[in-house]
Order: C-alpha cells, then sequence, then structure tokens
C-alpha cells in the first residue's frame, strides 16, 4: 500500500516533495473534527466570517514571491506567469467575498396576509474539495472561500502534483486565527479519496479534474444523496468570423491555445476561421507561435515551460501522431524552439492544419500545446462543428456584431460563451459546464447556491382560540 506522496518537478526529474499519507485514524480524526466545529462557524455572522477570510486572504498574498516559486517548481508554469495565479486566487476569493452577504440572505416570498414565509440558505455542513494541479490556486478557491464564507467546513484533497498548495492555503487560514478544524488538508490516495466521500461525514464533494475521475467522485457518492459539483475539462472551440478583428483573434486565440503550456480545460484546442480569413489568419498564428521561448520555467524570459510530467508529454504526442497519421499537417518547426524532441515533458507548440473530426485533436481533450484550425464557410457550419463534441465548457467567437454573437450563442452546446475573448472565467459569472464538462456550479451568486441548502420557513402569524 502506498504510504507516501512524492512530487517530482517537470523542469529536471527531481523529487521536490515527498510527505507522509493520512492514515485511516488522521483522516477520521479530521472528518470529527470538522463537524464538531462547524456549526458554530455556522452560527457566527456572516460579518465575522468574511473579515476572518479576508485577512486570510491578505496573510496568502503576503507570501506570494514564494507560492510562485514553489508552483513553477512543482507544476512546471513559467515563473514570469506564476505569480498571476496568487493574485487570481486573491481576485477571485475577494468577489466571492463582497457578493457573500447578498448571495446568503433570505429569500422573501411574495406578501400573503396573516403570513410569513422566507427561504433560508443553510449550510451544507462539509465540503471536500478536490483540486488538480493545472491551476492549482485558481481551482481550489472556487470553492474553498464561499463554502466557508457560506458556513461550512472544508477538508481540502490537493493533488499530487502540488500538495504545497494546500499546505500554503492553510498557513494562511492559521496566521488569521480561523478557528481549528474548519479548514484542513489531507494527503490521501485515490482510495481514501472513495472512502471519504462513501462515509456519511461529508455533504459536498467539488471535484474538478478528468472525466474518468468524475465517474469515479459519482460512483462514490452514489446512494448518498449529497452534492456533487464536477468541473471536467473540455475540448473548446472558437470560430473567427469575417467581421472579426483579424489581429485581435490571432493574438488572443494563441495565447489561449498555449498558455501554460496548453495544460487548461477551457484552453482553446479548435478554431474554426472564416473561409475568407483562413489563410491570413493561419500565416499570423504561425508568425505568433515562433516567438514563444521554450525553456526551464524558472528563466524570466521562458514563456512555454514543460507539461507536467513526460508520461502526460507522451500523450499528446500520441494525438500528435494521429493527427498526423491522418492527414494533418504541423506548421511548427519544432528546431525553431531550440531542442529536438527527447521525450520527456518539453514539448514545442503545435498549429495544425488539413484536420477534420476523425481526429482526437479535434473531439477530445488533450492537456498540451496543441491546436487544430479549420475553415468554415458560414455560421451554420461553424454552429455545427463547435458542437460536435462531447464536451462543452467554453466556446469563443469573434466578431464586431453583437448581436450576430448573441444568437451564435444561445445555440452552442456550452457552459460559458465568449464574444471576442477565450480561455478566462469572470468569477461574477457562474463556472459550469454540460455534456462531459461537468454539471454544477462554482462562482458568482450561483455558486453559493451549490454550497448550501434551502430551507423553506413558513409562518402562521394568527391562530384562532
Amino acid at each position: 500500500m502506498k504510504k507516501q506522496l512524492t512530487t517530482i518537478s517537470p523542469i529536471d526529474g527531481s523529487l521536490y516533495v515527498q510527505r507522509d499519507l493520512a492514515t485511516d485514524t488522521q483522516i477520521a480524526q479530521a472528518l470529527t473534527h470538522a463537524h464538531a466545529v462547524q456549526k458554530d462557524w455556522a452560527r457566527q455572522p456572516i460579518a465575522h466570517r468574511i473579515r476572518i477570510l479576508s485577512t486570510a486572504i491578505d496573510r496568502f498574498v503576503a507570501n506570494k514571491e514564494i507560492i510562485a516559486e514553489g508552483i513553477t517548481r512543482q507544476m512546471g508554469r513559467p515563473i514570469r506567469y506564476a505569480g498571476g495565479e496568487v493574485d487570481g486566487f486573491a481576485a477571485r476569493a475577494r468577489h466571492m467575498l463582497s457578493i457573500a452577504e447578498a448571495s446568503l440572505r433570505p429569500i422573501q416570498a411574495p406578501p400573503q396576509e396573516g403570513y410569513t414565509r422566507y427561504i433560508t440558505r443553510e449550510p451544507a455542513g462539509v465540503v471536500f474539495t478536490i483540486a488538480p494541479w493545472n491551476y492549482p490556486l485558481l481551482t481550489a478557491v472556487n470553492s474553498i472561500v464561499p463554502a466557508l464564507a457560506a458556513g461550512n467546513a472544508v477538508i481540502l484533497k490537493h493533488s499530487d502534483q502540488t500538495p504545497l498548495c494546500a499546505e500554503w492555503i492553510h498557513q494562511a487560514f492559521v496566521e488569521a486565527d480561523l478557528p481549528p478544524g474548519l479548514f484542513q488538508y489531507l494527503h490521501v490516495d485515490h482510495d481514501a479519496v472513495r472512502r471519504i466521500i462513501e462515509s456519511n461525514q461529508v455533504n459536498v464533494v467539488c471535484f474538478t479534474g478528468s472525466v474518468a475521475g468524475g465517474r469515479a467522485i459519482e460512483q462514490a457518492a452514489a446512494g448518498r444523496f449529497i452534492g456533487v459539483g464536477l468541473e471536467l475539462g473540455g475540448n473548446d472551440p472558437a470560430y473567427v468570423r469575417e467581421d472579426a478583428n483579424l489581429g485581435h483573434a490571432v493574438e488572443t486565440l494563441v495565447d489561449g491555445a498555449f498558455f501554460n503550456s496548453g495544460q487548461s480545460c477551457c484552453g482553446i484546442q479548435r478554431i474554426y476561421v472564416a473561409q475568407r480569413h483562413y489563410d491570413a489568419f493561419v500565416q499570423r498564428a504561425v508568425a505568433l507561435t515562433n516567438q514563444y521561448v521554450l525553456g526551464n520555467p524558472l528563466d524570466p524570459a521562458t514563456t512555454l515551460g514543460p507539461v507536467v510530467r513526460a508520461s502526460a508529454a507522451d500523450g499528446v504526442r500520441a494525438v500528435i501522431a494521429d493527427a498526423l497519421a491522418k492527414g494533418a499537417k504541423n506548421l511548427i518547426d519544432q528546431q525553431v524552439f531550440g531542442r529536438a524532441d527527447d521525450g520527456g515533458p518539453y514539448l514545442a507548440p503545435g498549429l495544425f492544419v488539413n484536420v477534420d473530426h476523425t481526429m482526437t485533436l479535434m473531439n477530445d481533450e488533450c492537456f498540451g500545446p496543441v491546436v487544430g484550425i479549420m475553415p468554415v464557410r458560414d455560421d451554420e457550419q461553424a454552429i455545427a462543428l463547435m458542437n460536435s463534441s462531447p464536451y462543452g465548457l467554453t466556446a469563443s467567437v469573434f466578431t464586431t456584431d453583437e448581436q450576430a454573437a448573441i444568437g451564435i450563442g444561445q445555440r452552442l452546446e456550452t457552459g460559458t460563451f465568449f464574444m471576442n475573448r477565450c480561455d478566462y472565467l469572470d468569477p461574477a459569472l457562474a463556472w459550469t459546464g454540460v455534456k462531459h464538462s461537468g454539471r454544477g456550479a462554482t462562482l458568482s451568486q450561483v455558486g453559493y447556491e451549490h454550497l448550501t441548502r434551502p430551507k423553506s420557513f413558513h409562518l402562521k402569524r394568527h391562530v384562532q382560540p
């Protein structure tokens, strides 16, 4: 039985973190402690809860440089970008705290003579957050801070690749004097995760990860009738219409495809371009892609780091091989990036043309720096191709016609629709998906609904003696 967690840095293959896994006794103690303190926390005024959580955010941001370097060493994001995740963590957390009171206040029913009627939002109890490595802070914060603000206790299981993120968050809460037991982390394996969910001590599960992982979570929760939120990734499309600002579309979509080495659930993997702009779009996209600097992510000049591990790179290579075997052409010369493919985690970006939907690249999630580009005749063909996917996390349209964009967005099977942007999460809007991208929602006022349960109060004021 596995007794330790080990984190291998993708930078050089060295051992970076090693931790003992929690024992069954430690897991039981954590769950019991969470239940014991949650009731009192829920009775605290929301202003008090917000004050403590705000202090924790300040404490967290104070360690930005240490955290940023740790993110880079754990999962390979270039250091020039890693600090942005700390800033994003704080921005999302502060937004969710700013709307907490309004989101959690009772819902008043229409007046009815002789009755008082309203709906409260009760905390669910203990929230179990399971966070991935690719955006280790931004995915975790989506549920952790609003869950605590709503009066829940939280237990975090972070990815084995980014365990320090759980420890940093915990330390910030300790420094902010959050009552012990309200936020805890557990380093555990998959079997322990299953047993935690199957126990009667978890009330909500918030999972971000693969479709296979989401199925395992649902199976573990089956029959427990608890809240399960699943954000499972995507194969996200973009459409560049004839009236698009071509320069803006190229710049935005190339970044959307290759940021974080393409390891983003809402990253762009499929681009459909109006036939009139296709050749120009491809030419500009190639030129911009060739400006990336592939290398050691601790070097401030690096703009494209390794993928998370060599085995993940092998999965991307398989997708590339499938596309090439079926007639696709990669317009990016790997030698431009100064290194041959040595079978490790460093991958040059790939920009593929002559693609179609028989290729894995165009119909399944590929967590790497690759994107396919297809010409389309019109809106109808673009919509059909964009919807031709088992995923539905985000979709983007580039156009100067807002009404046309809205019309297209209404027909797309997606959780978030963008016009003239992509690969972005706005905490004021619900983060959700359809089809294999999952279910449930985090962030925005809607996010609080998934971390609480409604309780109706129906009071008859006058009773005849």
